[in-house]
């Protein structure tokens, strides 16, 4: 028997129950793993509330980094005593120890312990194909991000302002803007007391960014698409204060012939070739220095349930952990 958060309904933070549960051998082209760290991301959230349905009973979270323990037939990249991160489906990482499909996982550089590796491997993989895939960021770029002391938005800025790009964030307080500024965004713009499109508009002289990534959703949608200079992008990659709306695509023709898209890290990684390299040039920028990982928090897996409470309540900042 091994523990794990498991859902059996959906709901608050109060349906995330710690339990005893059945750990199999692994089968065919699987890893057993025991966790040494686990990420706690927004998308838990929707799993827990069912905004991302997902079949009941099931324990939660897309994100760890562990030992292998033993290995099933065919699997032949990794064995017993490797140390291992992923960031991906199938859902069930809070847990001291899962099965988990080996195409999925990479194998950590020595240099990166496993707490680090698993609050960094989901954000930082996204920041990876945002900045490099979705829009690929420029020297001499500006760019606006959103939640910009998150833990995507960290990272984000950091490795924009390392490509060369000028960085506009959002934040919610002094202290955030101050920590966003030291993670390489220039301009920190305080939401709740300037309007963020005129703040943008006067840093770029009325020019407008090349791109926004927007975690933010149905609050800073609309209002993004005026911070947007003609032939830019608006990244939606998600829906923290709510899902956008049905949307008119004539907006973008009357705001300057607009991109819009809505990317996902598992659209981006469903092939392995595409993960490994995704994951090799994230462990390249942090083991460089340029890219800092930043772990605000870690809770014992049993608590959990604070974890949320205090990721909803918008209370934390960089990436939150919990140990089994």
């Amino acid at each position: 028997m091994s523990k794990a958060i498991r859902i059996h309904q959906t709901g608050g933070p109060e349906a995330l129950v710690f339990e005893d549960v059945t750990v199999p051998a692994p089968a065919a082209g699987e890893v057993l793993l025991r966790q040494g760290a686990v990420g706690v991301n927004y998308i838990d959230v929707y799993h827990r509330t069912g905004l991302y349905p997902a079949p009941l009973p099931c324990a939660l979270g897309l994100e760890g980094a562990g030992t292998v323990e033993a290995i099933g037939d065919g699997v032949t990249d990794f064995r017993p005593g490797d140390r291992v991160a992923y960031a991906n489906p199938p859902i069930g990482a809070y847990a001291e120890r899962r099965v988990i499909p080996a195409h999925r996982l990479v194998k950590l550089p020595d240099s990166i312990s496993e707490t680090q590796a698993a609050g960094m491997m989901l954000k930082g993989m996204t920041a990876q194909y945002l900045l490099r895939r979705t829009y690929r960021v420029q020297k001499g770029d500006t760019i606006l991000v959103h939640a910009a002391a998150g833990g995507v938005g960290l990272l984000l800025c950091q490795w924009a302002h390392h490509l060369g790009a000028t960085v506009i964030g959002t934040v919610g307080s002094p202290e955030k803007a101050e920590l966003a500024k030291a993670h390489g965004c220039h301009h920190p713009i305080l939401y709740r007391d300037a309007d963020f499109v005129a703040a943008v508009r006067e840093i770029t002289q009325g020019i407008g960014v090349q791109v926004v990534y927007d975690s933010v959703g149905i609050d800073t949608f609309e209002r993004s698409l005026d911070c947007i200079k003609p032939l830019g992008m608006m990244v939606s990659f998600g829906q923290n204060s709510g899902k956008v709306p049905p949307f008119d695509t004539g907006i973008l023709a009357a705001k300057g012939s607009l991109f819009l898209t809505r990317p996902t890290l598992m659209t981006y990684t469903a092939a392995r070739a595409d993960l490994v390299s995704m994951a090799t040039e994230l462990f390249d920028v942090v083991q460089s220095g340029a890219v800092k990982v930043e772990i605000s928090r870690t809770y014992p897996l049993a608590e959990a349930a604070q974890a949320h409470r205090d990721l909803e309540a918008r209370r934390t900042t960089g990436s939150l952990v919990l140990l089994p």
